[in-house]
């Protein structure tokens, strides 16, 4: 027979074992005495050795002072280019369709334009928009003919696309149609009903080989919206 145990003694319990949140509370609080005394140790580091820490900060502030000249640099370089950009009615027509969307763009810019190209599909019949200094906004519809005015004439239906959708899509002020070509017979007569300006091979080519603005070769420009040193 077993005996049972003597009343008043008891059994040991086996120890309990330490949670997994327990361990990674000790391991986070090691971390964190060991990071505090790494810290306290730099700190000290260089209070004793100060002029690393001012070499360290002399280096920081020339090597910023030429990041900042270099980009400073880079965008006066750029303003210059656009300034000077001047372009030939025939270096005009040799351009693809697409470069020649950003020919208008910088052409635009180098008036002093906020301009972005936006041509390709669900452009809404604008490939190029662009803020004056004026603060006007142009929606401008380009149409480029490999063969110049040779090519077949705009039309039109692309003027018609371009107001119903420069106003009310784009907010345009001024609404443009631009072509290194030329326009049909009927297409600039209702420009001028619509209010849809006309930049034909002559007018782009006086523009694009000048330094006039754009707007100082078109007739009844709206006013501008803000003053400027330009206006």
């Amino acid at each position: 027979m077993s005996r049972r145990p003597a009343r008043g003694s008891y059994r040991r319990r086996p120890p309990r074992r330490r949670s997994r949140k327990q361990d990674e509370r000790a391991a986070l609080v090691v971390a964190l005495v060991v990071a505090a005394g790494l810290a306290v140790a730099v700190v000290q580091w260089l209070f004793a050795h100060w002029w690393v820490l001012v070499i360290a900060v002399v280096l920081a502030a020339g090597i910023g002072g030429l990041w900042f000249q270099q980009v400073a640099q880079r965008a006066e370089w750029a303003r210059v280019r656009a300034q000077a950009l001047r372009l030939r009615i025939a270096e005009i027509d040799a351009l693809d369709h697409r470069a020649f969307e950003f020919a208008i763009r910088d052409l635009m810019r180098r008036d002093g334009c906020k301009a972005e190209r936006l041509g390709g599909a669900g452009d809404n019949a604008c490939d190029v928009r662009a803020v004056d200094p004026m603060g006007r906004v142009w929606a401008i519809q380009c149409k480029h003919r490999r063969d110049g005015d040779r090519g077949s004439a705009v039309g039109v239906g692309v003027l018609q696309q371009v107001n119903g959708t420069a106003r009310q899509i784009h907010g345009a002020d001024i609404a443009v149609v631009l072509t290194n070509g030329r326009f049909s017979s009927k297409a600039v007569p209702w420009g001028k009903e619509h209010r849809i300006h006309l930049v034909d091979r002559r007018v782009l080519g006086e523009w694009a080989a000048g330094s006039r603005p754009l707007w100082d070769l078109l007739d009844r420009i709206p006013p501008p919206r803000r003053t400027s040193a330009l206006s």
